[in-house]
């Protein structure tokens, strides 16, 4: 089952508030460094969302368009 772009946001937020309360600087990059990871890999899977809803768009209509044989 694919992972929802919704757990990479959760994912990324939890990364960005533990972030915000490290006490190591190399703590705090690592998890940077994952919070940007998790974005990259939300906003893909986004992108790949709107690019299935505008497929799905079109193959409706064209089949819409197509002339109906009796």
């Amino acid at each position: 089952m694919a992972a929802s772009a919704q757990f990479y946001l959760d994912q990324a937020a939890i990364c960005e508030k533990a972030a915000s309360v490290a006490l190591l600087d190399n703590q705090r990059e690592t998890l940077m460094r994952s919070h940007a990871a998790w974005m990259a890999l939300a906003n893909r899977e986004l992108k790949i969302q709107a690019e299935r809803i505008k497929r799905d768009r079109e193959r409706i209509q064209a089949q819409q368009k197509e002339p109906t044989h009796v």
